[in-house]
């Protein structure tokens, strides 16, 4: 019996042992159930919007079905309430973040929601229908199609381009404004404008005519503006322009408007079509009430309308000074009407006044220097900054050169922007200060380096100021002054203001500071001429920095000076010849001379130390000097002749002597190389009167009667 017990609890032993682990497997199970991610579907998300079609939030990455239960209570604010609260006790494995079907929930059961990408269909299906529902749509759509069809103009064959041109222009006609207020369609008329003719142009101007205002205000119609004043002509810009009178103050604020605004003040408005624009500048009173008369362009400046009336001044510049310091405060610095109202300001405040110094601080206080430099590229501008810097104290100076100090080749190479560089080299007595912020960056140090590669970029930037037209004016105006030659009429008048206010604020003689500028330029000018001379005389505008530097400038000047008159060595018949180089050949006469010609004294200022250039020149040129005499450089000869303290001239007078017979022959005929070029019509015989010459040899046969 014993025995039949032991087996008995043995055999219960190992029952429930097997029920155990029948319930660790049934456990284990369940729970890797719970927890195992589901299979994911295949599920394509839509490319469009979420936000767009008003699905925000929904997306089916969330879930991979979604039950009728989860839009339940979208019906009413209370409704959402309540399920928000009820969310913890119906699902609590979406409040704990588990992704997935929603567990105990029967899928046979429950009406299921449409999948995502269904969604977006039917979204998608929705705002078509919305679109083809609003007025012109279909229209709208066919000039979307033709507008991408011309866009690009040589994929289009030329007769299929007339076709739809004429199908656009029949869609638009009448309806233009309701397209330009759309940013697809606006694009539709702008491709209209760009094909069409100028009665098609001028129909499309007068079915906008009185929206230009609005338009201008608007992201994209903006450059349906400007389009029509460039493709359009001079009635089309007089139908546009006025619509802007007595809006300029706003305007001018516009994010948008400001710059359709200043581009049809800078490029194309009349002068007198710019005062009525400028004048609103000056008070309110400008824009309310039109003056009876037609304004001319000096109506715009405002020393006429303060001569006029006096009485007004007060509140004439209070109000401009404020409408300048809010743009410059905003930031919005680039307005050419801004800098010519800026201009219009600063010349009617007295030097040194309370005005004048309250407006210099303007100036300078924006510390990132964008009003700075945007002034000084253009021609207003420009005029305010030369102003600054004459009437400016010595500090004010180096604050505006500091300004510029990575925009000074930008300046040199600029029409208007030249003129800074002058001013602030003709004003500021610390030469060493302006030399190096100025000159520095321009022609490189002096010495120049022994480096051949910085030697070489150097000579480059050199000879690219001294070809320039208006990058070569900073270095030239310290050699030779205001010279007609190369300094425009209006640069000579501003420089003249300049002189005049410089006056009072800068204490140094301006002969001692022109000498110390020199001296900075002459050094880096004179090794490059010395290194590269046959590329400075191909070029007209560098062949007269040549002549200046070499006259005027400081230091030893003797390997440029032969390099030079090396040049003008062999037959000077050849046509490659620096004699047959008009701009070089007046070079060399003058280098010759060794000095100016003075009108008013009727001499030639002869430089100090003497250059000595005429018997270095006699050297290269003596084995050919007669051919010379009879060619396009004659007057090197004359002036080899005329040369105070050249040695060779008795020499040179016994050659012509010799040679009389070919002198009276050049004097007397056509120069082939004139023939050549058109100057003078060919097949004239010999005496005609009326054919040219060549002077130089006549000269010098009276010359030759006079010895």
């Amino acid at each position: 019996m014993a025995g039949v017990k032991r087996k008995q609890v043995e055999a219960d032993k190992l029952a429930r042992a097997s029920n155990s682990k029948k319930i660790k497997a049934t456990n284990s199970q369940t729970n890797s159930k719970k927890t195992a991610p589901p299979p994911a579907d295949d599920v394509t998300e839509s490319d469009t919007s979420e936000v767009e079609h008003g699905f925000y939030g929904f997306s089916a990455k969330d879930s991979d079905v979604e039950s009728e239960s989860d839009f339940e209570g979208i019906a009413s604010d209370e409704e959402s309430e309540g399920a928000k609260d009820n969310t913890a006790v119906e699902n609590p494995i979406r409040r704990q973040g588990v992704k997935g079907p929603l567990v105990g929930v029967d899928k046979a059961n429950t009406n299921l929601s449409t999948s995502s990408k269904e969604a977006h269909a039917k979204q998608k299906a929705l705002a078509k229908e919305r679109k083809a529902s609003k007025p012109n749509a279909d229209l709208i759509q066919r000039s979307k199609y033709i507008w991408e069809r011309l866009r690009v103009k040589s994929s289009v064959p030329k007769d299929e381009r007339r076709e739809l041109v004429k199908e656009l222009f029949e869609m638009i006609t009448g309806r233009v404004r309701d397209f330009v207020f759309k940013h697809d369609s606006v694009r539709v008329i702008q491709c209209a404008l760009k094909y069409a003719n100028m009665v098609q142009r001028k129909n499309i101007a007068k079915e906008l005519k009185g929206d230009y205002k609005t338009l201008a205000e608007s992201k994209y119609a903006k450059f349906l503006v400007a389009k029509l004043i460039v493709e359009g002509d001079d009635d089309i810009r007089d139908m546009i322009v006025p619509e802007f009178y007595g809006s300029v103050r706003r305007l001018i604020n516009q994010p948008e408007a400001s710059w359709i605004l200043d581009d049809i003040y800078r490029g194309a408005a009349t002068p007198a079509q710019k005062a009525i624009l400028l004048r609103e500048w000056y008070g309110p009173e400008f824009a309310i009430f039109k003056t009876s008369k037609t304004l001319e362009p000096s109506d715009g400046i405002l020393s006429n309308i303060l001569f006029e009336s006096p009485e007004k001044r007060k509140p004439i510049m209070s109000y401009l000074y404020n409408l300048i310091n809010q743009l410059i405060q905003k930031k919005m610095t680039g307005f050419t009407m801004l800098h010519d109202a800026m201009l219009q300001y600063y010349l009617n405040t007295a030097p040194g006044s309370v005005e004048s110094n309250e407006f210099l601080e303007l100036l300078k206080g924006d510390e990132e220097f964008d009003l700075l430099k945007n002034l000084a590229f253009t021609a207003s501008g420009a005029h305010v900054v030369c102003l600054a810097f004459a009437r400016g104290t010595a500090k004010d100076r180096k604050h505006l050169l500091k300004a510029y100090k990575d925009t000074v080749e930008m300046l040199a190479y600029d029409q208007h922007g030249h003129m800074v560089l002058v001013a602030a080299l003709d004003v500021t007595d610390d030469t060493q200060t302006s030399t190096r912020s100025i000159l520095t960056p321009l022609i490189g140090k002096d010495p120049p380096p022994s480096n051949p590669d910085e030697a070489a970029q150097q000579q480059a930037k050199i000879l690219a100021l001294a070809s320039h037209g208006h990058g070569r004016i900073p270095l030239l105006y310290p050699l030779a002054g205001a010279q007609k030659w190369f300094f425009p009429e209006q640069d000579a008048a501003l420089l003249a203001e300049i002189q005049v206010a410089r006056a009072t604020t800068s204490k140094k003689d301006p002969q001692v500071r022109r000498r110390e500028v020199v001296r900075a330029i002459s050094g880096p000018v004179l090794a490059t001429i010395a290194a590269r001379s046959a590329e400075f005389l191909r070029d007209p505008f560098a062949c007269h920095m040549v002549a200046e530097v070499l006259l005027e400038g400081d230091g030893d000047k003797n390997a440029a000076v032969n390099a030079v008159a090396a040049l003008a060595e062999g037959d000077p018949r050849e046509e490659a010849h620096i004699a047959n180089n008009a701009a070089a050949g007046r070079m060399l006469k003058t280098l010759v001379l060794g000095g100016r010609f003075d009108a008013e004294s009727g001499e030639v200022k002869l430089v100090e130390p003497r250059l000595g250039f005429a018997d270095t020149l006699w050297g290269k040129i003596a084995k050919w000097m007669i051919e010379w005499a009879c060619g396009p450089s004659s007057f090197v000869v004359v002036n080899l002749v005329d040369a105070d303290g050249f040695e060779g001239r008795e020499e040179v007078l016994e050659r012509l002597r010799g040679a009389r017979a070919r002198l009276e022959n050049a004097a007397s005929r056509t120069p082939k190389a004139d023939v050549e070029k058109g100057k003078v019509k060919g097949g004239k015989k010999k005496g005609d009167k009326g054919a040219a010459r060549n002077a130089g040899a006549k000269i010098l046969l009276q010359k030759l009667l006079s010895h």
